[in-house]
């Protein structure tokens, strides 16, 4: 039980945390107040009793971790860096400003934010995914708080979260849900029904605490019943009052994102008690248990596959990945219930402790592996690339974190076959080619899979390996080496005439081109363009410059955005400081551009006009 001492600091903490949340809003002139107001006592309450963390060494493995899923509630977060000493005054009020580290919505570059949120909906799964690092593989009772709105419950990702943390039986994490009933346009999908919050976590298995957030009694009590319970994740259910402390905007709808004009902050301001100054003391960690340190590796051997022997590359994905997990322990796996498909099986079968089934919920799948990241473990994350369209916001959230995830897509394009559209991911080099600092890879054999696979785990940013459902032969041999932003040249002579550029199945097709173009008395040069971001300009260069500027793409995707896109960008210059100047120009772009159907793979391949015959026919009308 709290003392009136303590119950009358952390009324006049969270009073403070209202009104520099005020404060800097309005020397913004933008931002969230009143969301940040109405979360103020469960804050600090939090801060000063039940939040352990040293903030002169953020990284360290024994700190709790503090989500703002509700992220545009951001002043208040800075408010309580302030009262924690970590920031100064005059860092609050450049909230918003260019150049500051306070940003409209958190982000890393403050070093106590772990990941980016502003995107509702999100920041439950990443905790999903911190609470699995704490309890499975560091091993140690850190705990992980979740701040969630109440506008972003009407979000499935969050039910997602939900029901995955109820599942690992995460009793490290506590989510916290400020239900002050106003969204940006009026009320949400449940007011201040408090039972139905209630009643829908425990129907996921949650230990649910309904409290009134402005009662600080309550809230020590629902803190501290979270902190021991031992069998499951805890959930308090907070009534509160959006800006709450200021009379003239309690409660009010049309103050979402407002800030107050200069003489309304003085005057909420008073109503709040003056200007306050508090410094709070935050508990740090007990650093006599250390986080679980991974068992030794051995070296890295990579699978080995003979040349002219036919895998598939998400075999090779699977065998490479299994093969990685020997050799790094900090390399972690989750699938979204198709591992049998993507192969990552052959890593949870080798290694279940470090592998974490996502079942069909690609938004969590790639929320967890962010929260993973966090303790510095190296994610891979695969589903059927199509699907992983689902968590398009969850990917790119994740740049703005700048975290360090590997995702994995399987039956990409229409070689899928008989599964038809519904199956095939016909868009996802685009997506992912157009997230910031990402890296794209589609390899086209299972030795070339395999290196790139260890290439991905130390590549920053993220990652995107594309793999192929039909099984292709083996080109290169195990010796050969293939770095992140390079390409390979398999054919070429100093007579080319042309050049073909494809990845992954149509590489295959623009080999069997070749072929048949040669008995036709033309040459081609053809490149495997495997890296597609990076992009290796300068050998796209020099084949434009050796072949008189005639250039053919080739990929099993749509026309937009695609292996074909990269390289018309490439030569405008948007990858390098001076544009190309060689021969001008004559690009043939084969994408798929209709919509297909289910057929056998050679079929969907000639029926889409990106197998060899119509690379055949391009070249020749290229070479008149």
């Amino acid at each position: 039980m709290a003392t009136q001492n303590q119950i009358h600091q952390w009324h006049e903490l969270a009073q403070q945390l209202r009104i520099d949340s005020i404060r800097c809003t309005t020397e913004a002139g933008s931002g969230h107040p009143t969301s940040s107001m109405s979360a103020a006592d469960l804050v600090a309450t939090l801060l000063c009793k039940y939040f352990h963390y040293d903030f002169d060494q953020p990284g360290h493995g024994t700190n709790d971790h503090l989500i703002l899923s509700k992220g545009h509630a951001a002043p208040l977060l800075y408010a309580s860096y302030k009262a924690a000493g970590v920031i100064s005054d005059d860092e609050m009020m450049s909230l918003r400003k260019f150049g500051s580290r306070l940003q409209g919505h958190p982000v890393p570059a403050l070093p106590w934010v772990d990941v980016a949120t502003g995107s509702l909906g999100q920041g439950l799964g990443i905790g999903v995914g911190l609470a699995l690092a704490g309890k499975y593989l560091d091993q140690h009772p850190y705990k992980v708080w979740v701040l969630l709105g109440d506008s972003e419950m009407a979000e499935g990702s969050v039910w997602e979260a939900f029901d995955h943390a109820s599942h690992y039986s995460l009793n490290n994490l506590i989510a916290m849900i400020d239900v002050n009933r106003l969204g940006q346009t009026g009320q949400t999908t449940l007011g201040w029904d408090i039972q139905a919050y209630v009643e829908r976590a425990q129907a996921f298995g949650w230990h649910a605490i309904a409290i009134d957030g402005h009662d600080l009694n309550q809230i020590d009590r629902a803190l501290g019943a979270a902190v021991t319970t031992c069998d499951r994740p805890t959930v308090i259910v907070a009534q509160t009052i959006k800006g709450k402390g200021f009379s003239d905007f309690e409660n009010i709808n049309g103050w979402h994102g407002k800030a107050l004009k200069p003489d309304q902050a003085t005057q909420a301001i008073h109503e709040l008690g003056g200007n306050h100054d508090r410094t709070v003391q935050v508990h740090k960690p007990d650093q006599q248990k250390q986080p679980t340190v991974p068992k030794t590796a051995q070296a890295l051997q990579l699978p080995t596959y003979p040349v002219g022997e036919s895998v598939a590359t998400r075999k090779a994905y699977g065998d490479a990945l299994k093969a990685l997990g020997a050799s790094r322990p900090e390399v972690v796996a989750l699938d979204g219930e198709v591992s049998n498909s993507t192969h990552a099986e052959e890593f949870a079968n080798a290694y279940p402790e470090r592998y974490f089934e996502m079942f069909i919920a690609e938004q969590q799948l790639v929320a967890a592996a962010v929260g993973l990241q966090v303790r510095q473990y190296k994610p891979f994350a695969s589903s059927f690339a199509a699907f992983l369209s689902r968590a398009y916001d969850f990917v790119r959230m994740a740049a703005i974190s700048r975290a360090n995830i590997k995702l994995v897509g399987s039956h990409a394009g229409v070689s899928i076959g008989e599964d038809g559209p519904s199956q095939m991911a016909l868009e996802d080099i685009a997506s992912l080619r157009a997230v910031w600092g990402s890296t794209v890879l589609y390899p086209c054999d299972a030795n070339q899979t395999a290196k790139l696979v260890a290439e991905m785990a130390d590549q920053q940013g993220i990652v995107y390996l594309r793999t192929t459902r039909m099984k292709t032969p083996v080109l290169y041999s195990s010796a050969e080496a293939f770095p992140i932003g390079g390409s390979k040249v398999l054919r070429r002579s100093d007579q080319d005439q042309v050049t073909v550029i494809g990845a992954g199945v149509t590489l295959h097709e623009a080999l069997k081109a070749y072929d048949q173009l040669k008995q036709a008395g033309i040459t081609a040069r053809v490149i495997d363009l495997y890296s597609v971001k990076p992009i290796d300009t300068e050998t796209l260069f020099h084949a434009a410059q050796d072949t008189d500027g005639k250039i053919i793409t080739v990929e099993d995707h749509w026309i937009e955005g695609g292996l074909g896109s990269a390289v018309l960008q490439a030569f405008a210059g948007a990858d390098q400081p001076s544009c190309y100047t060689g021969p001008k120009l004559q690009v043939l772009h084969l994408a798929v551009r209709d919509l297909p159907g289910s057929g056998e793979p050679e079929e969907l391949l000639r029926a889409a006009n990106i197998d060899a015959k119509a690379i055949v026919e391009a070249a020749k009308s290229l070479c008149k």
